[in-house]
């Protein structure tokens, strides 16, 4: 369940101009059109040549739930690159992205402090650096692992020690059974 991954993706969906391509045989033919063949757009998808030759001419229309979810990914993966980029851009430099999050939070600190987790649900507006360190570490293939530390971090120093007003002894937030994550450039 890669919640960070997808959570972050879907922000930076949200920032797309036109809408992906919906039929399998759209979605076919501007991979095939991306990928230069329809050779790599088979092997990419674990079908045979042929069967990426019927979707490109409408002569399968309708694909197995499987492949429709692959052939859905791969589109929104490649999708609008520079808007994409522009997005990220934003966020990692001025915009900072937004966090809502419901989710057990706790932290380690000092000896008679009520650090114990609980449920919390947060919606946090984290600043650009943290927004840059999420999207580099998700480009260099962070696992879900190192976002969700990525994010504890941010959570720590922005929401716990409110930018170092506070809490100036906080060690380390847990930040663990997530129930609903979503981010908003």
């Amino acid at each position: 369940m890669a919640t960070f991954g997808d959570g972050l993706d879907k922000a930076v969906q949200k920032a797309f101009t036109r809408p992906a391509p919906k039929s399998a045989g759209a979605q076919m033919r501007y991979l095939v059109k991306q990928m230069k063949g329809t050779k790599a757009v088979a092997q990419m998808l674990r079908i045979s040549q042929r069967t990426v030759e019927r979707y490109v001419k409408d002569q399968i229309k309708k694909p197995r739930p499987d492949l429709a979810a692959r052939l859905e990914r791969e589109v929104k993966k490649r999708w609008q690159p520079q808007i994409r980029a522009k997005a990220r851009q934003k966020a990692a430099t001025t915009g900072g992205i937004v966090i809502d999050t419901r989710a057990r939070l706790g932290y380690v600190a000092p000896i008679g402090s009520t650090d114990e987790d609980r449920i919390r649900h947060l919606t946090v507006a984290l600043p650009p650096r943290y927004a840059a360190r999420l999207f580099e570490a998700q480009e260099q293939g962070a696992s879900d692992q190192q976002l969700q530390q990525i994010a504890a971090e941010a959570l720590k120093e922005v929401y716990f020690q409110d930018g170092g007003r506070r809490a100036g002894s906080l060690e380390e937030v847990h930040f663990t059974d997530i129930e609903h994550l979503e981010f908003e450039l």
